[in-house]
């Protein structure tokens, strides 16, 4: 069988331009002549074994982030873009993978341009007078733009990371936010005028946690008000280099760095790592080592991708009760669509019938790629367990390559083996290849359809292959 070629220019680049070589400097660091690092860089030449030898002896590099990484996740964004009836012809996946590797910055432009498209119908379709406002471009969605940055970032950011888990690296969590609110002057109360989550009151410096939330929660804040605090700038210095359109994205996306800083605090990298491999992955069981909840455990995990010392690849999304998928990253080749839910074979929404409990579930994509699945319904009162209290319902997901499988808990007693025991999954119905899906809730937007007055089977089409 013939080796795959591995083309990775936009990724040579990157490593280059982070150490502030020129290409000179680092053909000479690799071994190789300009000439020739000049074509791998430009995906003219693939990338040889001796070069990704020196790349790990030279530079200490991870060689899982020349197979996975940026590149895929735009991939799988263009071909559902693509997939638009407003594009009339069909991109091959070649095509698309190249533009993915050799012009990101292009694609992303693509994809945003797209998007502006989408939305600006829509709101033109709804006649939403708020089209043009907040000096966003029309079609402009704050939120989207900001989940997009934690998207291609690999959901990881390594400066954040670091010093999130510098605050916790010598003593415990509890330690660590009362000491620091003891150095900020800051006092912290139960209770919420406004029966607020977390709401910090500057003239008096008092930070009121509502008693209704879990322990993990009122933890959570604590350290995400410690960062808002003490992380000013450092979280000003990465939405600077964000460049996000609006003022309206920038103040969601601290929101969301703060977040990532309280998350890395609560289960600092190192030894969570550490722990995720000798519990083998178990939710339970590092929910109650890290005094986190089920979800800041699971999206964690899929946080796990620091150079160098990379865990499982995993996906983690949350889905609501509609199937829409409000929370979404993949470590993995499995990419979510970015728009509408997920494939309805998959197991995350049978999660609502059989709450508290876990699901697992083998799968496989058109690809031929198969995953262990694990999902879960968590339900979270919104003022504390009390009659006649609204309940926010949703479902969680994590799940890996199943060549990861054995070092995962939820794999045991599963057999991995059996081609039959892996059900068929897609991303969405737009974009899915099965021919024969009996969910199918409307045609892939690629394929021609054949429809027949005198025939019925499952769907009221045919599929061209």
């Amino acid at each position: 069988m013939a080796t795959q070629k591995l083309y990775a220019g936009a990724k040579l680049r990157e490593t280059r331009l982070r150490r502030n070589l020129t290409q000179k400097a680092f053909a000479q660091r690799l071994g190789v002549s300009l000439p020739y690092l000049n074509q791998m860089e430009n995906n003219h030449r693939p990338v040889s074994s001796a070069v990704i030898l020196a790349l790990v002896q030279e530079f200490d590099f991870d060689v899982n982030e020349l197979a996975m990484g940026e590149g895929e996740r735009i991939a799988s964004d263009l071909r559902e873009a693509l997939a638009d009836p407003v594009f009339t012809d069909t991109v091959p996946q070649a095509d698309l993978r190249l533009l993915a590797t050799n012009a990101p910055a292009f694609a992303k432009a693509f994809l945003s341009l797209h998007q502006a498209y989408r939305q600006a119908n829509e709101r033109m379709a709804s006649l939403d007078e708020a089209l043009g406002q907040d000096g966003v471009r029309p079609g402009a969605s704050p939120w989207d733009e900001v989940r997009d940055f934690f998207h291609y970032c690999d959901n990881y950011i390594d400066a954040v990371d670091r010093a999130a888990e510098r605050l916790t690296t010598d003593t415990s969590v509890d330690q660590a936010i009362a000491h620091a609110f003891e150095t900020l002057d800051v006092t912290v109360q139960t209770g919420s005028p406004d029966q607020a989550v977390r709401q910090f009151d500057e003239a008096t410096r008092t930070l009121w946690l509502s008693p209704l939330a879990s322990v993990e929660t009122r933890r959570f804040q604590a350290l995400h008000q410690i960062a808002l605090m003490t992380q000013h700038d450092l979280i000003g210095a990465t939405l600077d280099l964000a460049r996000f359109q609006s003022d309206s994205a920038r103040a969601i996306a601290r929101i969301g760095l703060a977040n990532y800083f309280a998350g890395a605090a609560q289960m600092p990298y190192t030894r969570f790592l550490d722990a995720a491999r000798t519990k083998r992955h178990d939710l339970e069981l590092l929910s109650r080592a890290f005094g986190a909840s089920l979800e800041q455990v699971a999206h964690r995990l899929s946080t796990l991708q620091r150079p160098g010392a990379k865990g499982v690849p995993f996906f983690f999304v949350r889905v609501d009760q509609a199937g829409t998928i409000t929370k979404r990253h993949s470590a993995t080749h499995l990419q979510f669509a970015r728009y509408g839910g997920a494939c309805p074979l998959w197991n995350v929404h049978r999660a609502f019938e059989t709450p508290g409990r876990f699901l697992r579930q083998l799968a496989e994509t058109p690809d031929g790629v198969r995953y262990l699945c694990l999902a879960r319904e968590i339900s979270v009162p919104v003022h504390g367990a009390a009659f006649r209290a609204p309940v926010r319902r949703f479902a969680i997901a994590l799940g890996c390559e199943i060549s990861h499988a054995a070092d995962i808990v939820y794999s045991d007693g599963l057999d991995l083996k059996e081609h039959t025991g892996f059900e068929p999954i897609g991303i969405s119905c737009r974009i899915c290849e099965r021919r024969d899906c009996h969910q199918r809730s409307i045609p892939p937007l690629e394929s021609k359809l054949t429809v027949s007055h005198n025939k019925l089977g499952v769907l009221p089409y045919e599929i061209a292959g």
